[in-house]
């Protein structure tokens, strides 16, 4: 079994003016095969910048990150990244989209066409295969970018916001969507969000971050994603123990914010 490990990570961004922000300072965390967790905070606690660490797109100053036994050191397949906009080739058409990594990678037709239309049909967009992305809708387009991730078969899925432009009533289908190829492929799944309900929802881990510099604040194990998995989403937040668990999140981050307003006033006296 793989394990994602996160050892001792720091980040420090040094200015121009000689000052710094420690982004992270201190993270550790060991993430197995098929788990799903979500990563929240207020802003300024270092999701992004844990997310770009594990992508290989940043370079912690402190720390390594490690999967499937060997250090990351930039980006690779085994990590796939979904972006908040699905940062795709909007000229091409769905199944160029999709079939994009592989065609990159030197495979024959032959060996990936039968996995990009299995995954079309999984995201329900076999019927737009032909579509230019640039005709679709916001969410439809976020489909194309999950499939077009699952098609490169990574270890790890990143997601940076995915669902955070979309509309509430297609957000909640894609949630849906979400927790569906989680159990179907058993992919290991971090996804950064703003939304407490999502973090809920798509966590059956879910971290809550502290700001300046960037830790783990606290960590869950919930139900709630398990329980998702194939029922209606609305069912699951009327389960008692959720609107409990909301609340205290919440109050728990409405609280980091209150303290990091009150530094800054506390700085500009």
């Amino acid at each position: 079994m793989s394990t994602l490990s996160i050892d001792n990570i720091s980040m420090r961004f040094d200015l121009p003016n000689g000052s710094h922000v420690q982004a992270l300072k201190n993270v550790s965390l060991e993430i197995k095969t098929g788990e799903l967790m979500s990563v929240l905070g207020p802003s300024g606690c270092g999701k992004t910048t844990l997310l770009n660490i594990l992508a290989g797109f940043l370079a912690p100053t402190e720390g390594q990150i490690t999967l499937n036994g060997h250090r990351v050191t930039g980006p690779d397949a085994e990590r796939g990244m979904v972006f908040q906009q699905g940062a795709l080739f909007e000229w091409m058409s769905v199944r160029d989209n999709v079939s994009f990594g592989p065609r990159m990678a030197g495979k024959r037709e032959k060996e990936w066409a039968g996995t990009v239309d299995h995954l079309l049909e999984v995201v329900g967009l076999r019927d737009f295969k032909e579509k230019a992305v640039y005709e679709l809708s916001g969410g439809m387009q976020q489909r194309v970018a999950l499939a077009r991730c699952l098609a490169n078969d990574p270890d790890v899925i990143l997601m940076d916001e995915p669902l955070g432009a979309l509309d509430a009533l297609t957000r909640e289908k894609m949630q849906g969507l979400v927790l569906k190829l989680w159990k179907e492929t058993g992919k290991t799944i971090i996804l950064i969000t703003h939304s407490v309900e999502e973090a809920l929802l798509l966590g059956e881990r879910l971290l809550v971050m502290a700001p300046r510099p960037g830790r783990v604040h606290k960590e869950y194990r919930l139900p709630f994603a398990e329980l998702g998995a194939g029922r209606d989403l609305r069912e699951v937040k009327k389960v008692p123990d959720f609107a409990a668990k909301r609340e205290e999140i919440l109050t728990m981050i409405w609280d980091m914010e209150e303290e990091i307003m009150g530094r800054a006033e506390e700085a500009g006296a």
